[in-house]
């Protein structure tokens, strides 16, 4: 338990989650640095929730950079456009960010090193413009949820819009440990955070906006709440620096003391929640007209040898921004874990291959004392998961009955409730992965839906089945009986015409 755990326990600042080192400085106040594009980039098509962007450029075609390269298709999904100028290699699997180490379809593309962006189409009033053409330009520049939820910002602005929500929440808390960018963000781009969101109130029909930033970052709070000054619509909030506050549920709560239902979303609350990377990325579409093609990325890690953030091309693998940055510190003899994203949440990927996404916040290479690799040993009954978790549930009694395969007892103590945040497992000191065994769990129980709804949908195809039969054999029945009927009816006619002719013959 660190010194900041121990002082909320005794003076009883909080209730829920954790305050786990954060790990944020020097990186934190390191320079931003720009990387130049690669000599390859790999653009997956699925960078968002959602139906993956469908390609619209050929093999050996030259591209300018913020050229579209793939479509969005169907309601939910977004564009893809080039980081840079170059050509159009193929259309292969990339490795995907993801602890699965499975494939997924990009567009790799060959820089040509001048970085000739096409003519962009800005706004010099943006705030005259309807909330559909806002919308409509920020569909058309590919901006999603930088938070990692990866959602399209468009079709959130546009469900906001019809759902009559009366408030906007900017979540700039970035509790998980390591991760910075965001801190970075809005301390050197606040008038453009700003002018997102208040473009953001415009947009939902919101009528105010609250940013809501975690106290340990007085340099972040200073620089928002000076580019918000004048705005009556736009207030920006500490809040306490506890993990998971960065969790939208928990930001809604904190902000509002609205509490979202566990099966709800914030629109349920009359609240929509984006992050401060989206609100920038908002008005630099709609503003400037700049596709989202680039975004800030927090290297971090004991194993990194100069930590900070670093602005990546989108497409750009992971190798690649860490040979920038100086590489790792011994050649990478001392790594034990490979993060994608934040340690609490993010991924743990294989190799350093994968491409820098929409989502992806932050590039971490940990040690072993930061990765905590310890063996697990029997629960002690300690409580300390219980007190911990931020949505209130019992974390030890559900990995028992995961451990008995129990899932439907593990359901009535609300695992569908979890949000996989690792406080349980952060604090536990048997080092028991309890986050595991409740991801094991859904998806256990995911599989059982599915296949529940495969024997439903072939039970109803035998029923169905059965029924045609049936009502084909009635079907031939009844024109069976209908021919008899028809036969007996011709023969009696025939034999009355032969009686009525035998009748008519003189004798």
């Amino acid at each position: 338990m660190n010194l900041r755990t121990l002082l909320d326990k005794l003076l009883g600042s909080a209730d829920w989650g954790i305050h786990p080192d954060d790990h944020k400085r020097p990186g934190a106040d390191a320079p931003v640095r720009v990387m130049p594009a690669p000599s390859r980039l790999y653009l997956p098509l699925s960078q968002h929730s959602g139906a993956p962007a469908r390609p619209i450029v050929l093999v050996g075609q030259k591209v300018k950079k913020g050229e579209c390269l793939a479509e969005a298709q169907g309601m939910v999904s977004a564009p893809v456009h080039a980081p840079t100028s170059g050509t159009v290699l193929a259309v292969a699997d990339v490795t995907a960010p993801h602890p699965s180490g499975l494939a997924m379809p990009a567009i790799m593309l060959e820089p040509d090193g001048l970085d000739e962006w096409i003519e962009l189409k800005g706004c010099d009033d943006p705030f005259a413009l309807s909330p559909a053409e806002i919308n409509k330009k920020v569909a058309a520049a590919g901006v999603v949820g930088m938070g990692g939820g990866t959602f399209p910002s468009a079709v959130k602005l546009t469900g906001a819009n019809r759902a009559g929500i009366h408030t906007v929440i900017i979540n700039g808390g970035e509790c998980e440990p390591y991760l910075s960018c965001d801190d970075v963000l809005m301390r050197t781009q606040a008038a453009g955070i700003v002018a997102g969101v208040r473009l953001i109130v415009h947009a939902s029909g919101a009528k105010r906006a609250l940013i809501g930033i975690e106290d340990n970052k007085p340099e972040a709070i200073a620089a928002m709440q000076a580019a918000a000054a004048g705005y009556d619509t736009v207030r920006v909030c500490p809040v306490p620096a506890r993990f998971p506050m960065g969790f939208d549920k928990q930001m809604v709560k904190t902000l509002t003391g609205i509490e979202v239902p566990a099966d709800g979303r914030s629109f349920d609350a009359g609240v929509l929640v984006n992050n401060v990377g989206t609100a920038l990325a908002v008005w630099q579409a709609v503003a400037e007209g700049r596709p989202l093609v680039s975004r800030l990325v927090t290297l971090g890690g004991a194993c990194v040898n100069a930590p900070g953030n670093i602005d990546v091309p989108l497409g750009a693998l992971a190798e690649d921004v860490l040979a920038f940055a100086g590489g790792l510190k011994g050649d990478g003899l001392g790594l034990a874990r490979r993060v994608i994203g934040g340690p609490m949440m993010g991924a743990q990927v294989q190799h350093w291959r994968v491409p820098v996404m929409k989502g992806v916040s932050g590039i971490l290479a940990l040690d072993a004392k930061e990765a905590r690799l310890e063996d697990a040993s029997d629960c002690i009954r300690c409580g300390s998961c219980v007190e911990a978790c931020p949505m209130g549930l019992l974390p030890s009694d559900m990995a028992a009955n995961i451990r008995k395969e129990a899932l439907g007892e593990a359901v009535e103590l609300g695992l569908k409730d979890c949000i996989a945040c690792g406080c349980c497992a952060y604090v536990c000191p048997s080092s028991i992965p309890l986050v595991q065994h409740f991801t094991y769990a859904k998806n256990e129980l995911a599989a059982r839906d599915r296949a529940t709804l495969r024997m439903e949908a072939t039970k109803k195809l035998a029923q169905a089945r059965e029924a045609r039969l049936a009502r084909e054999a009635q079907e031939k029945a009844e024109a069976a009986a209908r021919r008899k009927a028809e036969r007996a009816a011709a023969a009696a006619k025939t034999a009355a015409a032969a009686e009525a002719s035998k009748q008519g013959e003189p004798t």
